[in-house]
């Protein structure tokens, strides 16, 4: 049996662990793995820590000690003011990141005050450092470990994408194993550290999530939820202090029991039940909405990653569990073995069709819905939706009324004579076309 590592090795009620201290964490454990001759595995599905661990794209700043027992979060204080006032400070020392961010988007907009708080030097230009090194690009700095190819759990047309992936030199190999990996065989005898969990989309692999929960629910995962409700946060709940956006408590699969859990045995049977149900159908929902941002991040930050830091990615078919051995473990060996030996597998990456004219990060304000629109690609939705669309049709609506208005009153008794006094039809004509 191959070691796992960083595994329950968070206490619950820790709420300042940040992708950094993973990324510190892992890459301490993979370099102690290497030093050993052995092959480091990456297994896990939080794409945004796996990305962190790959290549140099995150900022670091140490938390400020207020005592020796307490340690606060520049960031999560941040959080806690209002998002505009939040945003106008970012606009004043860092305009070029404020210009990207939504100010409801307050978490990114803390952490980009923070970065500047605590180090003196703005945001946005960590990033030009990071992305002039050498192998950056526009995403980010350099791989840390060359070499890197991705394999990528998908299913067909009715299903979707999970990640993975390995690296020669050293021979280092990620696995983005997914939500699939809880009925996954153990093929390797190689040592692990995991990253978190992502998931398909489509019908297919829907249902195994729906089975996912169902599974979970029939494995005890209300009595772990009563305990774990009763340990850490019923007292919170008591004091109205609970918080949900930062930890173990923002993590899918306990916010969305809160109303059962905190009304458990104080109302009747069926209103706890009916309860139950909206937590079990909400935890299936947010399962599926969480899958399919995964999928974007894949797409977005491997698949069609910019620069010259991309490394292959290889698709492996899991529509069918019972053809697991010849569609997803045995190709997969074969992509592994060939990059360990310095060869070319026999398989082809994945290519998919890329924008590169597309600004994600392009600034959009739109004045008739009052509203700031971040990306090309969201401007070119949001004008097309239903909502801008109605307030189209009302301002023409009543710019309409307005010119009836106006012509109406062009050719009233007192407002001819009026036009008459001032001078030439022409005149009037051109006069009245101006106030229109």
């Amino acid at each position: 049996m191959c070691q796992h590592h960083m595994i329950s090795f968070v206490d619950p009620l820790v709420t300042n662990y940040t992708v950094v201290d993973f990324r510190n964490k892992a890459t301490a454990l993979i370099e102690d793995i290497f030093a050993r001759d052995k092959i480091p595995i990456v297994v896990g599905g939080t794409n945004y820590y796996i990305e962190a661990l790959l290549w140099k794209v995150l900022v670091s700043t140490k938390p400020q000690e207020v005592d020796t027992e307490k340690v606060t979060d520049r960031k999560v204080e941040l959080e806690k003011e209002d998002g505009h006032a939040l945003h106008k400070r970012l606009s004043q020392v860092d305009p070029e990141m404020a210009a990207k961010l939504h100010p409801h988007d307050k978490r990114k907009v803390a952490r980009s005050l923070q970065v500047f708080e605590e180090t003196g030097i703005s945001h946005s230009e960590f990033l030009h450092r990071q992305h002039s090194e050498e192998g950056g690009g526009p995403l980010g700095g350099p791989l840390k470990f060359p070499n890197l190819c991705i394999l990528w759990l998908h299913a067909d047309q009715t299903g979707a994408p999970t990640p993975v992936g390995c690296k020669q030199d050293r021979s280092y190999i990620v696995i983005n194993a997914g939500l699939e990996s809880a009925v996954r065989p153990q093929t390797r005898d190689d040592e692990h550290s995991s990253g978190g969990i992502q998931g398909p989309i489509f019908k297919v692999l829907d249902e195994r999530l729906d089975k996912r929960v169902d599974d979970m629910l029939a494995a005890g995962l209300l009595d772990e939820l009563r305990d774990f409700h009763r340990r850490y946060n019923q007292k919170k709940v008591a004091e109205d202090s609970q918080d949900y956006q930062h930890g173990i408590f923002q993590s899918i699969g306990f916010k969305e029991f809160h109303e059962y859990l905190v009304t458990e045995g104080k109302c009747t049977p069926e209103t706890s039940n009916q309860l139950l149900k909206k937590g079990i159908e909400s935890l299936k929902q947010v399962t599926k909405r969480y899958a399919r941002k995964q999928n974007r991040w894949v797409k977005n930050r491997f698949l069609n990653r910019p620069g010259p830091s991309v490394p292959p990615v290889y698709g492996l078919e899991v529509s069918d569990v019972s053809k697991w051995e010849e569609s997803v473990l045995e190709p997969a060996l074969e992509i592994v073995q060939s990059f360990i030996q310095g060869h070319k597998p026999v398989a082809a990456p994945v290519k998919t069709p890329c924008n590169e004219m597309e600004n994600k990060r392009s600034y959009h304000m739109c004045d008739l819905c009052d509203r700031i629109i971040i990306g090309d690609r969201e401007w070119a939705a949001h004008i097309k939706s239903k909502s801008h669309l109605h307030q189209l049709k009302k301002r023409r609506r009543l710019d309409s009324d307005a010119v009836t208005a106006i012509e109406n009153q062009s050719i009233s008794p007192d407002c001819d004579k009026e036009l008459k006094e001032k001078g030439s039809p022409e005149q009037n004509e051109k006069e009245v076309k101006s106030r229109v």
